[in-house]
């Protein structure tokens, strides 16, 4: 729940270039046989809300001989990601079942750190396409949509009525007139602006991302080659770095993760915030419940598009019990299950119709401001040596945020450092 961790998707997702271009790994030609049974594990980053573990009692308690322990590993995903990586490179049988960020679905399944999955045992066909799409590599599917995740913009209900501000921006402007309109109320004083995720980590990445593609420009474009050194990046790099220049972001928030700026919101020292949906239902249980909604990103010149975010579960292609791997995969990704995740932890699930479910959102009033995130949202590149094409970002978007660079130098070497990333 942490990056949540990826529409426009034609936008990003057509990187087939990038996609074939690792040589050390090609994919499997064909799903393996997934035999045995018995206990596995399951490894996912730390959770949060505390949801995780009680769906796994329910599954222990039915099956008694297939016990499945939690590892949580650290909140931080680009950690996650490299104690994942460490256990595949040994071989090790100690992870079974992963939940990965849906980013990383083709670079695991490139260098077969992962197994094909038969596509037959999942009802892929009710699920989000956009969502499917991450779970794919080469036309084979080697995870399972666990969860979705759109980005949005959590906004002060009861300040914004007071300051006279009707409805809530759709553009970066109209998010900062509108500040400075609360900010003039005795209520306000000391507040900020706006936040998301600052932090030089895959959250940086993804806000970065969300600037850049809310400013009508690209990441990388339809071939897949790198994009990031025009007019139109430089305008969704210039808002973040401005914004921490005018104090629009206050300088704490360059240490921002997700839960750095969810508590900094609860805490009443934020007008706006940028954060996945798992961050409402824990707002409803904090001081601003019955305070805040949630809207879509605002942009340059109107709404603006998310990353697309969310995990899939993929089974370690050096595990055991495999059989019981694939049960216990299909007993997570269930509608059933999902929906659960939704009601106890804000969790954003894979199948459309909960987001059509009067109900729910009768329960929940963001799912079809969430629903629409999603199917706008934009994958960050898919590509196989993701590790090396994030890393560049974040240093270099970092160093516009900090002020070491200006956006405009920023870009030009993150393209050189991006050309260099996927090169072939």
């Amino acid at each position: 729940m942490t990056t949540r961790t990826t529409s426009r998707a034609t936008a990003l997702a057509a990187t087939g270039l990038l996609l074939t271009a690792c040589g050390s790994g090609s994919g499997q030609a064909g799903p393996p046989s997934f035999e045995g049974r018995g206990p596995i594990t399951y490894v996912a980053g730390k959770d949060t809300t505390g949801t995780v573990q009680p769906m796994l009692d329910r599954w222990n308690k039915a099956h008694p001989k297939e016990r499945v322990t939690f590892i949580q590993l650290p909140t931080d995903p680009d950690a996650q990601r490299q104690q994942m990586i460490q256990n595949a490179e040994t071989k090790s049988d100690a992870y079974t079942v992963l939940s990965l960020d849906a980013v990383w679905t083709s670079e695991f399944a490139a260098h077969r750190w992962i197994d094909r999955l038969p596509e037959k045992r999942f009802p892929l066909g009710r699920m989000l396409k956009p969502v499917v799409e991450t779970s794919r590599y080469r036309g084979g599917l080697y995870a399972v949509p666990g969860s979705s995740d759109g980005g949005l913009l959590y906004y002060r209900t009861d300040l914004l009525k007071k300051a006279g501000v009707a409805r809530p921006p759709t553009t970066w402007a109209q998010m900062t007139a509108a500040c400075a309109k609360v900010k003039r109320l005795p209520e306000a004083k000391g507040m900020s602006c706006y936040a998301g995720q600052f932090q030089k980590y895959e959250g940086l990445t993804v806000n970065f991302a969300e600037a850049v593609n809310s400013a009508g420009g690209t990441v990388t474009d339809p071939n897949g080659r790198p994009d990031v050194d025009t007019p139109e990046a430089r305008k969704g790099l210039d808002f973040l770095a401005r914004s921490f220049k005018d104090g629009t972001i206050p300088r704490k928030a360059i240490t921002y993760l997700e839960e750095d700026g969810r508590q900094a919101f609860q805490s009443g020292k934020l007008v706006f915030l940028r954060n996945w949906p798992y961050a409402y239902s824990l707002a409803q249980r904090s001081g601003v419940k019955g305070k805040f909604a949630t809207a879509p990103l605002p942009g340059l010149n109107g709404p603006g598009s998310s990353s697309l975010g969310g995990h899939n579960m993929a089974v370690s292609s050096s595990a055991g019990n495999k059989a019981t791997a694939l049960d216990f995969i299909k007993f997570m990704s269930s509608e059933e299950n999902t929906r659960t995740f939704l009601e106890d932890a804000s969790v954003a699930p894979p199948y459309a119709s909960l987001y059509d479910d009067k109900a729910l959102i009768a329960q929940y009033p963001y799912l079809p401001v969430l629903k629409e995130s999603i199917l706008r949202a934009v994958p960050r590149p898919r590509v196989v040596q993701y590790g090396d094409v994030t890393s560049a970002v974040q240093q270099e978007t970092y160093a516009a945020l900090t002020g070491e660079k200006s956006s405009a130098r920023a870009l030009k070497d993150l393209q050189k450092a991006l050309r260099k990333a996927v090169a072939l």
